[in-house]
């Protein structure tokens, strides 16, 4: 099988990089190209696909591994996808359990067991695709001030601290979401969360029950309500408690619409994606990713 491996030299703890690429060599007659900024991943991706490559390495942050999948897009069923995690966040690697260290992961990416894990496909503006979590409205704003100033002197309490400064720009949001074409639930929100994988932010168990595996995406609602709700709603999150307090509705679904006044600035795996209407669609089972223990 050919292989290729799209490296992210600029992600977050890729340390020693030279270290890196010689431990990637390791792999069997493995093509490595290096990403200078961004949007090259997704490219490479697209190219390297189209020239027979089979078994495409993301080696890099959640945001390589995002443009890695839109690259592969709707040939996922085709491609055998690995993850190098060396990003700041790693959260789909968390959700499939990859270990921290280089040298632990190389072992996994040469053994090739695979796990066949969902793929969401996303239609607003146009069409992208999510592997881990997909949000909108109060999580933009959070990640607006979620800086790497912030990460590092903040921890694991990033998040919180993040959403106490994004709390004077709190606004709801008139939102219709219909689930799987039968449930349709009109309410003024603060957040739309449609998730495939568990955490977001380094770790942050936004969707703590979610399986990539189940056919399903977890969809979290977070309801318009008063600011001190809002403070105790960020610390529950920190725990993955949250989907037990009242302001929040859970659901499943294999296709999830949704539209709101005004539009939600949606991201997916942490870029971006507009704010315009959006469909979210499960691919169950569509791509074969590389994993330790199943």
């Amino acid at each position: 099988m050919k292989t290729c491996v799209i490296l992210n030299p600029a992600a977050g703890s890729a340390k020693e990089i030279d270290t890196i690429v010689e431990q990637l060599r390791r792999l069997p007659r493995a093509k490595i190209e290096t990403t200078a900024r961004p949007g090259d991943a997704l490219r490479l991706t697209k190219r390297l696909v189209r020239q027979g490559y089979r078994y495409v390495i993301a080696a890099g942050g959640d945001g390589t591994l995002n443009e890695v999948v839109n690259g592969i897009g709707r040939r996922a069923p085709d491609i055998q996808l690995g993850l190098l995690p060396l990003g700041t966040g790693n959260d789909f690697a968390r959700t499939i359990n990859l270990p921290a260290s280089v040298s632990d992961n190389i072992k996994i990416l040469r053994a090739q067991k695979t796990r066949l894990v969902d793929l969401v496909r996303v239609k607003s503006d146009r069409v992208r695709y999510v592997i881990n979590v997909s949000a909108g409205g109060f999580s933009g704003l959070v990640n607006e001030k979620l800086t790497p100033e912030i990460k590092r002197n903040w921890g694991p309490l990033a998040y919180v601290r993040s959403a106490a400064a994004a709390l004077p720009d709190l606004h709801g949001y008139k939102t219709t979401v219909i689930l799987d074409g039968r449930e349709r639930i009109v309410k003024d929100l603060y957040n739309v969360i449609i998730a495939n994988g568990r955490y977001v932010a380094g770790g942050l168990p936004v969707a703590p029950e979610a399986d990539p595996s189940d056919g399903l995406l977890d969809v979290i609602l977070i309801s318009k309500s008063s600011t001190p709700e809002m403070v105790l709603l960020a610390a529950q999150m920190l725990m993955g408690k949250h989907t037990s307090n009242e302001t929040v509705i859970c659901r499943r679904a294999a296709k999830v619409a949704i539209q709101s006044r005004p539009g939600m600035w949606f991201n997916a795996d942490g870029e971006i994606i507009g704010n315009q209407p959006a469909v979210y669609r499960i691919m169950p089972r569509a791509l074969h990713f590389v994993v330790g223990k199943k």
